[in-house]
């Protein structure tokens, strides 16, 4: 019994050195692969042309507020939605080398836009506690949608037939 006993405990010993030894193999060539946890992503303008309207994953990334020493500018009536979608823009939009810097928020979130003569880019996208996001994009607009249960906020950005133009709708 005692020779029995030790070509077991031989063998428990072999098996576990080969199972530790194909674990640290497998382990160090996965490493940094496509199985290491995913990293949320901020969007960029890159995304635009890229995602071709499908959804993008939430982010919480917040940009720094630049400092602004410009007056407050009123947004102009073409990007002014109608009274029902009551959106609430920035009080003093930011001018950049892309267009002016403009936030509108809804009952779903906050939406960022910033606005050129010619076409748009989403600065960011931040739901309000309770509620869901997706964004949207194309060559001529932007869709940023909140939901939460059967409520939808969808803030519209769109430039394909003039300048950059926003609008909000309560679904």
């Amino acid at each position: 019994m005692g020779r029995g006993l030790v070509h077991v405990l031989a063998w428990s010993l072999a098996t576990g050195a080969a199972v530790t030894l194909s674990w640290w193999g497998v382990h160090t060539v996965m490493a940094g692969t496509a199985y290491d946890p995913p990293r949320a992503l901020p969007i960029t303008a890159a995304d635009a042309t890229t995602q071709d309207s499908k959804p993008l994953a939430s982010s919480t990334y917040r940009p720094s507020p630049a400092p602004s020493k410009s007056r407050p500018v009123k947004p102009s009536p073409s990007s002014t939605p109608t009274p029902s979608t009551k959106p609430t823009p920035s009080p003093t939009p930011t001018p950049t080398a892309s267009g002016q810097i403009k936030a509108y928020d809804t009952d779903g979130g906050r939406a960022v836009f910033s606005l050129g003569t010619t076409d748009a880019t989403l600065v960011s996208a931040t739901p309000g506690a309770g509620w869901s996001m997706q964004v949207w994009k194309t060559e001529s607009w932007i869709r940023v949608e909140f939901t939460s249960g059967a409520n939808r906020v969808s803030v519209f950005c769109t430039w394909h037939d003039g300048p950059p133009h926003v609008e909000i709708g309560n679904y």
